[in-house]
């Protein structure tokens, strides 16, 4: 047995299933940094769902369309991001990985930066830097990959757990803060000058991205000074193997449904609010505008409550097992999701308390799903093709705010949920077949 040796950038000897081969303190460690800049990325990520319902008041005129197209663009390009991050664990390694990533996510914060403080910016300008804050969501298919070869399969729900669900709560970080911190100058840049609003007021939206800025280069350089990289290495060509193994293309539609949905949704849920019950509704201009729901103000509940969900479930799946929970989760997203298609049509703001709560059980059942699923990946397959079905799952559940965005625009929120309806009952049967029932082929 080869001893470990924690010298230098590389631990040569790592092998969490061995415990004289392990170091816990550079696994938590890891994980640690990790989360912070994974937090990091997905209030990049989600930078736009928390400017985009803004921009209008500030000088824009964009219509309902292209609001939809900049808060689903950061989907699509998290995805294609995703489809590339997956393969780096095993080339770049953990430190390199980390500490790029975090560099590159200045470029979108930066931009929004500057693109909000004009409102002639051109449309194609705000869609560039829309689909430049996918970096954040690239990001994820590397960094959990990366942490799982850290710890061991008992550990992992734990592990994975904690650190998705954390960084998942960047979603909710940025919609929570958005509505305070436009409010006024930050401590040391008040000289940027603010932006008039439509209603005679200012409003210093440029905060959103520029608060994030500071907390992104620690990151980086804790990356590069602290993290070291596992002996795993594998080059593009070996790590297509994932794909002969039926088991990556059931848990890609599973994962599908459960963070495509929990990303989807808190990407879209403010402007879905505003248009279907709130200011931009069809009877908006009948009722009192202080009587209608405004989208800022709820759209960080769904994404803080499926973080925690998930954070929490990670325990749970490492005692009972993934397959189970996954289940269970398919189960209440499948209701839930059925009682939200109900309230899309509504006459009056009045039904508006009833959809919110199906909305919130169906992201508090999604982050179950999500630290579930991530449970059984490691438990199926080994340690290499675990992190690469990990990565290639997440990309394209990543497509979710995309997905969503278009399918709204596209054929209207009924319809639309509808459909995820179908979709959502669907995994949950193939999920029932595969791993959670008794005498499952692949339990786990």
């Amino acid at each position: 047995m080869t001893a470990l040796d924690t010298r230098g950038r590389v631990l040569h000897g790592w092998n969490p299933e061995n415990e004289e081969t392990w170091d816990k303190g550079i696994a938590w460690r890891t994980l640690w940094i990790t989360t912070f800049s994974l937090t990091l990325a997905f209030s990049t990520w989600f930078l736009v769902s928390a400017i985009a319902p803004r921009l209008n008041s500030v000088g824009f005129t964009l219509d309902k369309n292209q609001l939809y197209w900049l808060a689903a663009l950061p989907g699509l390009a998290g995805g294609l991001m995703r489809l590339g991050y997956m393969f780096l664990p095993p080339i770049l390694g953990t430190r390199k990985l980390v500490g790029y990533t975090s560099l590159l996510m200045l470029i979108p914060m930066l931009g929004w930066v500057w693109a909000v403080r004009d409102p002639s910016t051109p449309v194609w300008v705000l869609m560039t830097f829309s689909f430049l804050t996918g970096i954040g969501g690239g990001a994820f298919s590397g960094y959990m990959p990366s942490t799982g070869y850290f710890f061991p399969k008992r550990m992992a729900g734990t592990a994975l757990g904690t650190q998705a669900g954390i960084g998942n709560f960047g979603v909710s970080l940025i919609q929570l803060l958005g509505p305070w911190i436009v409010g006024f100058g930050l401590l040391g840049t008040a000289f940027i000058e603010p932006q008039e609003t439509t209603d005679a007021g200012i409003m210093y939206l440029h905060n959103i991205p520029l608060l994030f800025v500071p907390w992104t280069i620690v990151a980086a350089v804790l990356a590069f000074t602290i993290l070291k990289d596992v002996p795993i290495k594998a080059n593009f060509r070996q790590q297509m193997d994932i794909f002969g193994n039926k088991n990556t293309w059931i848990l890609t539609l599973i994962y599908m449904m459960t963070f495509g949905a929990f990303s989807g949704f808190a990407a879209q849920t403010a402007l879905l609010i505003n248009n279907t019950f709130g200011p931009t509704s069809p009877f908006a201009e009948t009722m009192d505008p202080a009587t209608l729901p405004k989208g800022i103000t709820y759209a960080f509940l769904g994404p803080l409550i499926g973080s925690m969900s998930r954070v929490a479930w990670g325990p749970l799946c490492d005692k009972f097992g993934g397959a189970i929970w996954t289940f269970v989760a398919g189960i209440g997203m499948t209701i839930s999701t059925t009682v939200a298609a109900t309230q899309l049509r509504p006459t009056s703001p009045d039904t508006f308390p009833i959809f919110l709560w199906a909305m919130l059980f169906l992201f508090f059942f999604a982050g179950v799903g999500n630290a579930a699923t991530f449970k059984q990946m490691p438990m199926i397959m080994p340690p290499r093709q675990a992190g690469g079905v990990i990565g290639w799952t997440a990309a394209l559940a990543a497509f979710g705010p995309f997905l969503v965005g278009v399918g709204l625009a596209a054929v209207g929120g009924q319809p639309f949920f509808i459909g995820c309806v179908v979709f959502f009952a669907i995994c949950t049967v193939l999920t029932w077949i595969f791993y959670a029932r008794p005498h499952a082929p692949f339990p786990g």
